[in-house]
């Protein structure tokens, strides 16, 4: 969930990062008490996130500064849309517009690219998840922007679910304890809330998986046809979830096969900032 808290942290972070003694361009250029007036306005059409992540660049450079956001986190867009509108001293809103459209740009694209996904598999029961493929430091952000374009967040960090992947069995495998056994005794430890999953890259996997009476059963890399063959052996025993090879070529076939979950690193990792400008206006403050 991204809280204020979490926003004003990270936001203060980028600004230091960006202006850790100041804006010398603006100071030096920019007189003290020109006033600007700013539109957000989308250069392509896209999906709509962290209106308040931009807004708080504004507000934590000079709180005098106006966010006035005109679409809601989670709104389609078109190009030439004006998005929000931006009021306050010129030379804090200069300062803060490159860290404020750096994040609306790059969550805009997360939220797009992940309703382009979500439109594929729209006809399925399949719903698209992310994963921990994230940009340190700002999993919240991110993943707060795939929820806006319509898919679901996996476990948040490594402390939230047991999810057993490739290297854990492995481990599991080289100190010669059977995965179902280990499986067992990991449940029996776990409060009853913790929700177990574990992936699988052969078929042969399953079986032994399911018997410990797991709650997913991940399918790594598998083909279509073994995806449907896995779908059919599992039969609702387990949710299934599929990774590996999603693409937006690729998803709708995966959905087809049944599966519950599409899990696609893709939305956070290999998404591009959308073409988001801040149009600025200058002049100097009226007359008292």
């Amino acid at each position: 969930m991204l809280t204020s808290t979490t926003i004003d942290r990270v936001v203060a972070a980028a600004l230091d990062e960006d202006a850790p003694w100041g804006d010398v361009t603006s100071e030096t250029l920019i007189p003290a008490d020109a006033v600007a007036t700013a539109s957000l306005v989308a250069r392509e059409a896209g999906v709509f996130s962290g209106g308040a992540v931009f807004a708080a660049a504004f507000r934590l450079v000079d709180s005098r500064t106006r966010v006035d956001l005109l679409l809601a986190d989670g709104e389609e867009f078109e190009p030439g849309a004006a998005l929000a509108t931006v009021t306050g001293p010129a030379r804090s809103v200069l300062t803060a517009e490159r860290v404020g459209l750096n994040f609306v740009q790059r969550m805009s694209g997360i939220a797009t690219l992940t309703a382009a996904y979500v439109a594929e598999v729209a006809h399925t029961g399949a719903r698209i998840a992310d994963t921990r493929k994230t940009t340190p430091g700002l999993r919240a952000f991110e993943r707060h922007a795939v929820v806006n374009g319509g898919g679901h967040n996996h476990r948040f960090s490594l402390s939230d679910a047991v999810m057993a992947k490739d290297n854990h069995l492995a481990v599991l495998a080289a100190s010669g304890v059977p995965v179902t056994q280990a499986l067992q005794e990991a449940l029996a430890r776990l409060p009853h809330t913790t929700h177990v999953e574990v992936e699988v890259d052969r078929l042969d996997q399953i079986d032994e998986v399911l018997a410990a009476g797991v709650g997913t059963i991940m399918l790594d890399n598998f083909s279509i046809d073994d995806l449907r063959r896995g779908v059919e052996h599992i039969a609702g025993r387990a949710i299934v979830d599929a990774s590996g090879g999603v693409t937006l070529t690729t998803v709708r076939q995966i959905a087809e096969t049944g599966v519950d979950v599409i899990s696609v690193g893709a939305l956070t990792h290999a998404a591009r900032g959308l073409d988001l400008g801040l149009d600025i206006d200058l002049r100097l403050a009226d007359p008292v």
